[in-house]
């Protein structure tokens, strides 16, 4: 059994998903399916076959969500130091054509949102970022082509 690397905001993430999808959304799917099952003919009746097919996904869901849960190897990010990029770190980048500024948390890969900054630890930028520290540059195979980044902060939050 592989453990999953997530961080403590994660694991919380997930056993919420899990509590809502169990004690809010099954409820609700239980109701939907039995009012559509007083309107009659089930063979014809869309509300049924809409109702089953969202228990069936709801309850992939939550099969999925109690492996995820069991499987956790939660990390404390805030117990975390070093001078290298490993799993947590914070790290801001300065893209070398750009001179954008970026930074990135890196995360698990199923707590992962790009949008919000945290990136997968599988992530190509992920796997250039580990084990390297600050003042020094990566390379990563981008989609779009190569991209040249320098390490200019890493911290622990």
């Amino acid at each position: 059994m592989n453990k999953v690397p997530m961080t403590v905001r994660g694991f919380e993430a997930l056993k919420e998903e899990l509590r809502w999808r169990q004690q809010e959304e099954r409820p609700r799917i239980i109701e939907a399916i039995s009012e559509a099952r007083a309107h009659g003919d089930l063979s014809e009746n869309a509300e049924y076959h809409a109702a089953k097919e969202a228990q069936s996904l709801n309850e992939g869901r939550v099969g999925e969500l109690e492996d995820m849960i069991a499987r956790a190897e939660v990390i404390d990010v805030s117990k975390l130091s070093g001078d290298t990029v490993k799993f947590g770190a914070t790290v801001e980048l300065v893209d070398e054509d750009t001179e954008e500024t970026r930074t990135y948390q890196i995360v698990g890969d199923q707590e992962a949102d790009v949008k919000s900054g945290r990136i997968s630890i599988s992530s190509p930028i992920a796997r250039a970022l580990i084990g390297k520290g600050v003042g020094e540059a990566i390379e990563v195979n981008a989609p779009g082509g190569a991209r040249g980044y320098e390490i200019v902060k890493l911290k622990w939050v």
